[in-house]
């Protein structure tokens, strides 16, 4: 499938690829269709922030990233009801994610602990799901993150 999208322009996005959150997103209930897009460092892996594209929405981007990248102790309760519909969980196959929020400010970047996005990566069902921990919707970033480059040399 082609797909023109705002930050991207045209891209080609395989079937299998694509992300199904049946009950669409906070905020954005008629977004159920995304998938992720990757941007490489120069050696070929993954940077810290990536992007789930709305296929419904094609302007529509959120940036996101493995909350262990800045807390290493996450590991929010989530109900089993909660999550039944995105069929059989494993450790290999879950893959969870939070949203960034960047501002003008780049030391003001924070991500949002408290609504996760929860992928089963076999079926490519997901969910996001507001926990009941006392996690903050702006968790700040940019200082772990700075130290992190600095402690990798980049």
């Amino acid at each position: 499938m082609q797909l023109e999208t705002r930050l991207f322009g045209e891209i080609e996005i395989e079937e299998e690829k694509v992300i199904n959150f049946e009950q669409g997103i906070i905020g954005f209930p008629d977004c159920k269709r995304f998938t992720l897009i990757f941007d490489l460092k120069d050696d070929g892996t993954p940077k810290a922030i990536s992007w789930l594209q709305s296929l419904d929405e094609p302007v529509f981007a959120i940036p996101v990233m493995d909350p262990l990248l800045v807390k290493e102790d996450y590991n929010p309760w989530l109900e089993d009801e909660m999550l039944k519909p995105l069929g059989e969980l494993t450790q290999e196959n879950v893959l969870v994610l939070v949203s960034v929020t960047a501002t003008e400010d780049v030391k003001k970047l924070s991500v949002n602990l408290k609504a996760p996005f929860i992928i089963n990566s076999d079926e490519c069902k997901a969910s996001q799901i507001i926990v009941e921990d006392d996690f903050p919707v702006k968790f700040m970033i940019y200082d772990i993150l700075k130290a992190k480059k600095e402690e990798a040399g980049e």
